[in-house]
């Protein structure tokens, strides 16, 4: 099955395994995606706008406090949840998604962080994502925030970006203009002969760079990077001047 450009995807899958180490003591007793920014678990936000864009199901793996994220999801009926189980192995972001490969189907679909939050602009982010992407030209079409405006960010950049939208990592003692805010469109075809068992997901983004098949698209709106309690802060306060 080949997903045309500009047809939303209809499935979806949500990166909520990790400890959340830097979100301490907040993980302590609870994983990273149920932690609250101005009263809604971080996981929340990221459902609720792939509902929003049109998503029907959506994958969401689970090692850390699982039965805690199992729970909390149950009850959902938009997107449908579909947990992958990593308990016996955290998988990290590549294994991870080459384990829920089966429950996506063979059609492009949308990945996004557990802990991705940004406040879209005049257009919303995920369907500007799907009008985009190419899969005749694109393996991966990733949602790219500027790094200096991104709300609680602070590091070196992610990426350089082409003008037709083709992707460069940042080199070791780079500065890049952009972050990954967390959120893309990827094809199966980006997973053919991925590695077994544990790896990250960057190891194919640069395999897909050298065939000039990993693009971006600059988000519209206001990305927050809540990696630890104090940026917390930062995004609730910017979420409350968003409907002041």
């Amino acid at each position: 099955m080949i997903q045309m450009a500009g047809v939303v995807p209809k499935t979806a899958m949500v990166l909520a395994a990790g400890f959340g180490e830097r979100m301490r003591p907040l993980t302590a007793t609870m994983p990273k995606p149920l932690v609250k920014v101005a009263g809604r678990p971080l996981l929340d936000y990221v459902l609720d706008k792939l509902a929003q864009a049109g998503v029907t199901t959506t994958v969401v793996n689970v090692h850390y406090l699982a039965d805690q994220i199992e729970k909390h999801v149950a009850g959902r009926k938009k997107p449908r949840i579909v947990i992958s189980d990593e308990r016996e192995a955290l998988l990290d972001t590549g294994g991870g998604i080459v384990k829920a490969l089966p429950l996506l189907g063979k059609a492009p679909f949308f990945l996004v962080n557990s802990d991705s939050i940004w406040l879209d602009g005049v257009h919303e982010n995920l369907g500007r994502l799907a009008a985009a992407f190419n899969p005749a030209r694109m393996d991966a079409l990733l949602l790219l925030a500027p790094a200096t405006t991104s709300i609680g960010y602070s590091g070196r950049g992610d990426f350089a970006m082409a003008p037709d939208g083709r992707l460069r990592a940042r080199a070791e003692r780079e500065v890049t203009p952009f972050v990954y805010a967390g959120a893309a469109i990827l094809s199966p075809r980006l997973f053919d002969n991925a590695p077994q068992g544990k790896f990250s997901l960057t190891r194919l983004f640069d395999r897909a760079t050298e065939a000039e098949r990993l693009f971006g698209l600059r988000l519209d709106g206001v990305w927050m990077h809540v990696g630890t309690p104090d940026a917390i802060v930062l995004a609730e306060d910017a979420i409350l001047a968003s409907v002041a």
